[in-house]
């Protein structure tokens, strides 16, 4: 104050400000306090301010002995530094003394010695879950809740660029994922819910997603995504999903939402129909849900699978890699898939291509029964009655007939929205299954034909074997299979044919000499004939009962 003074002795001024003090009159009161000798008492809630005050008007060692600067920082270091709350309580004081509190490193300490508290308290809730078994051995019991993480409360009060630092600090010190998830989480929970809920009660003007208050939020949710563990299932799935509906709602950056769709990806297997259900925040005349991005969702999960078909069998026991998924969880996300295509595909504004990228993202062999994917397109065919034939039959493409359930296949032989190819290759499958079930009742010395099991265990799981021996079989299967599929694809082709010839007889006859037509053109066809001739034993009447049966269906 003496050089202020000084400074300004010649001219005539009668005041003098002290610009940018930190902490304001308040500070400057406990400073002047400090020097007149008036007593009180450093806390957790001033300590910042004085150690800050000190420095801008230089109350060091060099003027005075025990001056304020030095006292301050005792009770910092030896009070404060060893104290979780406290250093809490700091850095929110800190927060409106940058970037000074920071070049005093005030801010580097408080986060140093949350950091290290917090590794000691889970050190401390580990061993006190260690006990010995039965057996004698020393082993850890479950957690069935963060015994050590009383932290995460007291973290949810800081300011977002300070609670990153401190959880990056955490971190550093190795403290278990899930904790570091756990925290992530009721931070999220403070900042994003709970404030927009208050919002809503205090009846305050709605603001624009993308402008004003929604700049916090997109930061808060932001930095949240970049803190997240690497490790799976730190976080629950759904909170996954939250943050994605946060970010595409708040038009977060394209890597931010990148990254939370690759780590949705990774454990899609564990997600809900619910979770997929992400509205679309676009122009109007978009569709109703945010079918892209469950797209590029189920493009990250599919890539985890190695579905190179030219990999060798001893490969397919030999690898033990955990990224790739299991059998289970393929058949569970198929099953989700087939859930999600049947709830948007009544939407009128979505695209056939997107409904058919969707549904062709899973493997082939992810699929072990098509009863979902039917129902799915079924429905979508209903919606789009506008839907030309040559797309209709790309959409039926999706469908293999052989792994739909009796019922249906029943019902896709009298559904009228199917392409009529569709329908004659429903038939086809269901004489072949009938076929089948009537060997299945032959006695074990008569002879059976050679072709009745030519499709054993297609899609059909074993309950007998591991998740990861069914994936090896059906890869083996898939191999084995392709030389029969050669021979429908065949088949299917000279079925087109003759449908581009019985559609020539429809133009130049009338009605009754078309379907006279076409009745003899299917028996002289006879798709639903046996093709094998090594001796096999004639059918019994039933089976001829039923063949005749088909042919007057057809």
């Amino acid at each position: 104050m003496r050089k202020l003074i000084a400074e300004h002795r010649e001219s005539d001024v009668s005041r003098i400000e002290l610009l940018s003090l930190p902490g304001g009159a308040e500070s400057f009161e406990l400073a002047a306090q400090f020097c007149y000798g008036i007593n009180f008492e450093i806390t957790a809630a001033n300590v910042a301010h004085l150690c800050c005050v000190s420095d801008y008007l230089e109350m060091t060692e060099e003027y005075s002995k025990n001056n304020l600067g030095s006292r301050a920082e005792e009770y910092l270091e030896s009070v404060v530094c060893k104290n979780l709350e406290m250093c809490v309580e700091v850095l929110q004081q800190c927060e409106n003394l940058l970037p000074l509190a920071d070049e005093l490193n005030i801010v580097t300490r408080c986060i140093d010695g949350i950091a290290s508290k917090a590794c000691v308290e889970q050190i401390a809730s580990s061993f006190s879950r260690l006990e010995y078994s039965s057996s004698g051995r020393l082993h850890m019991t479950k957690q069935t809740k963060c015994e050590g993480d009383w932290w995460i409360e007291d973290l949810s009060v800081l300011r977002v660029d300070l609670y990153q630092r401190v959880i990056t600090a955490i971190k550093c010190r190795g403290v278990r994922p899930e904790s570091i998830g756990a925290s992530l989480v009721n931070y999220a929970e403070k900042e994003l819910i709970k404030k927009s809920s208050l919002m809503n009660q205090s009846n305050q003007t709605t603001v624009d997603l993308l402008s004003g208050a929604s700049g916090q939020e997109r930061l808060v949710v932001e930095t949240i995504i970049s803190l997240l563990p690497v490790e799976k299932f730190a976080v629950p799935i759904t909170f996954l999903f939250g943050m994605l509906r946060s970010a595409v709602m708040l038009d977060c950056s394209v890597a931010c939402r990148l990254d939370l769709e690759r780590r949705i990806g990774c454990q899609l297997d564990i997600a809900t129909l619910d979770d997929l259900l992400i509205p679309s925040f676009r122009h109007a005349g978009d569709t109703l849900f945010d079918v892209d991005t469950v797209h590029r969702i189920l493009v990250n999960f599919s890539q985890l699978d190695d579905s190179d078909e030219d990999m060798d069998d001893e490969s397919v026991f030999e690898s033990d890699s955990q990224s790739s998924p299991s059998q289970m969880a393929l058949f569970k996300v198929s099953k989700l898939v087939d859930n999600y295509l049947a709830e948007i595909a009544p939407d009128a504004n979505l695209k056939l291509n997107m409904f058919i990228a969707v549904a062709e993202t899973l493997p082939a062999h992810a699929r072990t029964i098509h009863d979902g994917l039917y129902r799915a397109i079924d429905v979508y065919l209903k919606a789009h009655q506008g839907l030309s034939d040559p797309d209709k039959r790309k959409l039926c493409k999706l469908i293999d007939f052989q792994k739909l359930s009796q019922e249906a296949g029943a019902h896709a032989a009298q559904n009228e929205r199917l392409p009529i190819q569709s329908i004659v290759q429903v038939l086809y499958y269901e004489q072949l299954r009938l076929r089948n079930s009537l060997f299945c009742s032959y006695p074990e010395d008569d002879p059976k034909p050679m072709h009745q099991s030519w499709r054993i265990n297609s899609g059909a799981r074993s309950a007998a074997m591991s998740p990861r021996d069914n994936y090896a079989s059906l890869r083996r299967e898939n191999r084995d299979l392709k030389l029969d599929l050669a021979r429908m694809r065949m088949r299917l082709n000279d079925l087109e044919k003759d449908h581009v010839y019985m559609k020539r007889n429809l133009e130049r006859s009338s009605s009754k000499k078309f379907m006279s037509s076409f009745s003899k053109k299917i028996v002289k066809l006879n798709i639903f004939a046996r093709s094998s001739s090594r001796g096999s034993t004639s059918p019994s009447k039933h089976s001829q009962v039923s063949e005749s049966k088909l042919t007057e269906r057809t």
